[in-house]
């Protein structure tokens, strides 16, 4: 049998999961193995890396044995996974501390404070790329010193959680440059660690594991690993990258001009450029390709809808009732807003920011504040696309849609219609698979870049053009939309200090 296949491997927060994937692009088969998140106090999540690697190897093995001689056929391995989960591992590689803190742990806020108080962002956005939030390893590294010394101190090195699978592996340790770029640590003029960083944290530098880029083959498969996973010693394996840039590439995003929307309980609007885009309120992601991923978030995206369905309906309707209910109200609500910060903002100055309904009038019914809420969270995202457009001086041309949002066809015609822009739905919803699949395509000669092997790969089965008239309706609204938002910040801090 030819070596035809690509075994893709994708560590979330939720589930391990590994696919083979053809030289196409075309899934073959897929297993999942679901792991638990360890809550041990409020704002607490941790995960056991022994746990990803028990994933990896019932799902390595369960999938090569649903395609036939897949073993031998398996050219390469590469793997993308969950983003910040901090891993400390000693010098024979073994784990130091048994849980590692996650992406969504926010026992570092205090950190965050003080690190904010202490530094103006012109002291640190041009030595990182972002501003500070509990995310950022950087921080979870600042708690573990403080809170673990023992575990810190005997660390030699520290991984994100592809990077412990592939440890196990290889028997090799590095990160990518991608989730080095989303550590508060990495320098993103140079690709390598920060000392500016690196001191301003207070951390140490020789616990960094070594940067390389996601495409570069890290090593092959050892002996035991084999054991373990059925795979085939000495295959080789790839660097890996971060989930959410491997799904941007698996999506078809690595190309200036081109967005993404990612619409789950957040909204996430991603711009591709060729540089980071600092401004306190961008994040900055590496892309696999070598450009830079600046992306916002809005807290309550599919939230809204979700927070509607409880709020109006009592769960009674499904999501599809209420949005057949939304259809019935003409676009713009007849000039009703909702502004979608539910759980107020995750960056600025107003992390503190509340929803509203506003122009509410005896008109009104329920089908207008069910479209106002999706119409709201498009005017949102739009405000943010609008930033990233400004800064970046290249506006967004399309965005390519994903997620639970990307499946609603009345919000992705209002989206296009309030952004001005073709949005795209991948015609495979499983991007980092995908991506993986394209990154191994390219490592291995198939491809001369990963821009190509994208453009072999990725389909797309939908685009929702702008509705003219809906655009003309929209326009005036967005520009209202931002003056409302601007003029309610001078409230919140008001509204907190109210009693209960």
């Amino acid at each position: 049998m030819p070596n035809d296949l690509f075994l893709a491997i994708d560590v979330g927060t939720g589930s391990v999961r590994a696919a083979l994937v053809d030289t196409k692009g075309k899934i073959l088969a897929v297993c999942s193995r679901e792991h638990e998140q360890i809550v041990p106090q409020f704002g607490w999540a941790e995960q056991r890396p022994a746990d990803w690697w028990a994933g990896v190897v019932a799902t390595v093995r369960e999938v090569l044995g649903q395609v036939a001689d897949a073993r031998s056929r398996v050219v390469a391995v590469a793997a993308c996974g969950q983003m910040h989960g901090t891993v400390l591992v000693g010098d024979d590689g073994e784990l130091v501390r048994e849980t590692a803190p996650l992406w969504n742990d926010k026992r570092t806020v205090d950190y965050v404070t003080a690190f904010e108080g202490a530094h103006a962002p012109s002291d640190y956005l041009a030595d990182c790329a972002n501003p500070p939030t509990p995310a950022w390893p950087g921080f979870k590294l600042q708690w573990l010193r403080d809170n673990d010394a023992a575990a810190y101190s005997k660390a030699s090195a520290v991984l994100m959680p592809k990077d412990y699978v592939n440890l196990r592996l290889t028997d090799e340790i590095a990160m990518d440059r991608n989730d080095g770029g989303a550590s508060f640590l990495m320098d993103p003029r140079s690709g390598d660690w920060s000392r500016k960083m690196i001191a301003l944290l207070g951390l140490d530098a020789d616990k960094l594991a070594p940067l390389r880029n996601p495409t570069e083959i890290l090593g092959t498969v050892s002996e035991t690993a084999a054991i373990d996973t059925g795979l085939r010693r000495g295959t080789p394996v790839l660097v890996g990258g971060a989930d959410y840039p491997v799904a941007l590439l698996g999506s078809g995003v690595c190309r200036p001009g081109v967005g993404s929307e990612v619409m789950g309980t957040s909204a996430i609007i991603t711009a591709i450029a060729a540089k980071p885009l600092l401004d306190p309120s961008i994040c900055n992601v590496g892309t696999v390709e070598g450009n830079w991923g600046a992306f916002m978030l809005l807290e309550s995206g599919g939230d809204a809808m979700r927070w509607a369905r409880r709020a109006f309906d009592e769960k009674k309707s499904s999501y599809e009732d209420i949005v057949a209910k939304a259809a019935e109200a003409p676009a713009g609500s007849d000039r009703l807003f909702f502004m979608p910060y539910l759980t107020g903002e995750r960056l600025g100055e107003h992390r503190n920011a509340r929803a509203q309904f506003f122009g509410l009038g005896a008109g009104h019914g329920l089908a207008h504040m069910h479209r106002a809420v999706l119409e709201g969270v498009a005017f949102a995202t739009k405000r943010h696309i609008n930033i990233l457009d400004r800064i970046s001086g290249a506006p967004l041309e399309r965005v390519i849609a994903s997620g639970g949002g990307a499946k609603t066809e009345l919000w992705m015609k209002i989206k296009a219609s309030v952004y001005g822009i073709p949005i795209l739905v991948p015609s495979e919803p499983e991007c980092g698979l995908v991506g993986c699949a394209i990154m191994a395509a390219a490592a291995t000669g198939q491809f001369s870049s990963v821009e190509d092997a994208a453009g072999a790969f990725v389909s797309y089965s939908q685009e929702i053009a702008p509705d003219p008239r809906w655009a003309e309706t929209y326009r005036p609204m967005q520009a209202f939309f931002e003056k409302l938002y601007v003029h309610s910040q001078a409230l919140y801090d008001d509204l907190d200090g109210l009693p209960q």
